[in-house]
């Protein structure tokens, strides 16, 4: 299974056309429409053998790119998992890590969290997990945005 980039050892896994990393795909959605694009999914189609099994930090790289071509920059992100297992406190800061390595900020401006249903519904069953993210995107100083923007 893969988190925020960082392979974790666990006896299932996620099913997707790329790595499945729900996290930085929250991450990405965030950033997208915050910016006023279209969702992952118009970027990186399921059904596009070139994404099969692509790394989510590279599409992340990806879309840091196409959110600073509409001249806004990311100030910060914070994000959290929902899952029942597996235990991932030990795995945060590897997380933390790489995402802000691939969003070009300091630690400081990366927040992951991990927190569980208490059993409740697919992802305390441990059928699924889940992931929200928030960013805060500025527009680039000295640069007048389009209309509409």
């Amino acid at each position: 299974m893969i988190l925020g980039g960082v392979k974790i050892p666990f006896h299932r896994g996620l099913h997707g056309h790329s790595d499945a990393d729900v996290l930085l795909h929250a991450l990405m959605d965030a950033m997208l429409g915050a910016s006023g694009l279209k969702d992952i999914g118009s970027y990186f189609p399921p059904g596009d053998r070139r994404f099969e099994n692509i790394s989510s930090v590279k599409l992340l790289s990806e879309v840091l790119e196409l959110v600073s071509s509409e001249n806004y920059e990311v100030c910060n992100a914070d994000m959290v998992v929902i899952a029942g297992a597996p235990l991932l406190a030990p795995f945060i800061d590897s997380m933390k890590a790489n995402i802000a390595a691939a969003l070009e900020l300091p630690l400081g401006a990366v927040s992951v969290k991990a927190t569980t249903t208490e059993g409740l519904g697919f992802c305390g069953r441990g059928e699924a997990i889940a992931a929200q993210a928030t960013v805060l995107l500025q527009a680039r100083t000295g640069k007048r945005l389009p209309p509409g923007r």
